[in-house]
């Protein structure tokens, strides 16, 4: 899992650097798929039962799952690049998202910024004998402290030998934390937050199979690192 994850990220890394307005997703796509190729791994995506691409890329409202098409991005869009590889029989998954092009609103990277630094704080506190519900009170504090809102239907998970595993890792504290689970000692796990700037309710976008969005169409943002739990420390793979 550690070379697939360095694989992810080389790849991640140079889409990118790539990515434009006018490009299209569907193009996007096509790249990811050749660059993972290239490496000697395969699509962890093309994996789950009828998704036939290798990238999900929402757009604003478009939370996650939204497929590869002919869109072109705009100038200004709030864009994700969600990805997985497939390596070795073992998955890791990755996502992030940025503003295409030049146009930076500062309302929009202030919540952009806020969902990146919440992950990589949470990753921190998260070790062998630590409770779930404490990384997940942190997430909720976090990002509703700073007005957003969790997209409670959406969590991360458990990644290994298929892409989604148990346990579900979620951004909100839904039990006392002593009646959470702990984390193990080899424990994998995709550490995903999603989040937006109005809602938590979420609605399957009209005429788009595969795409959730904001019920109330605000900007959505996904952050996302796949972890290996040690005794003493968590190895970021992604």
């Amino acid at each position: 899992m550690k070379h697939g994850g360095k694989i992810l990220r080389e790849v991640a890394d140079e889409l990118e650097k790539k990515i434009k307005s006018g490009m299209t997703t569907l193009e996007i796509d096509v790249e990811a798929e050749k660059m993972i190729l290239d490496r000697g791994a395969m699509s962890s995506f093309k994996k789950v039962t009828g998704y036939s691409w290798t990238t999900c890329q929402p757009i604003n409202e478009q939370a996650v799952h939204t497929i590869p098409s002919s869109q072109k991005l705009e100038d200004g869009d709030v864009y994700t690049l969600d990805i997985g590889v497939y390596y070795a029989g073992l998955h890791t998954d990755y996502a992030t998202t940025f503003i295409v092009g030049e146009k930076k609103d500062d309302k929009v990277q202030s919540f952009l910024r806020k969902g990146e630094s919440t992950l990589l704080s949470a990753i921190k506190k998260i070790k062998a004998g630590v409770r779930m519900g404490v990384v997940s009170q942190y997430i909720q504090n976090e990002i509703e402290g700073a007005g957003y809102f969790i997209l409670k239907d959406l969590t991360g998970h458990g990644i290994g030998k298929e892409l989604h595993e148990d346990p579900y890792v979620l951004n909100y504290l839904d039990r006392p934390i002593e009646k959470t689970k702990k984390f193990a000692s080899g424990l994998t796990i995709a550490v995903e937050i999603i989040y937006s700037m109005g809602t938590e309710e979420i609605a399957y976008e009209p005429g788009r199979k595969w795409s959730i969005i904001t019920k109330d169409r605000s900007l959505s943002a996904c952050f996302e690192r796949s972890i290996a739990v040690e005794d003493e420390e968590t190895f970021i793979l992604t």
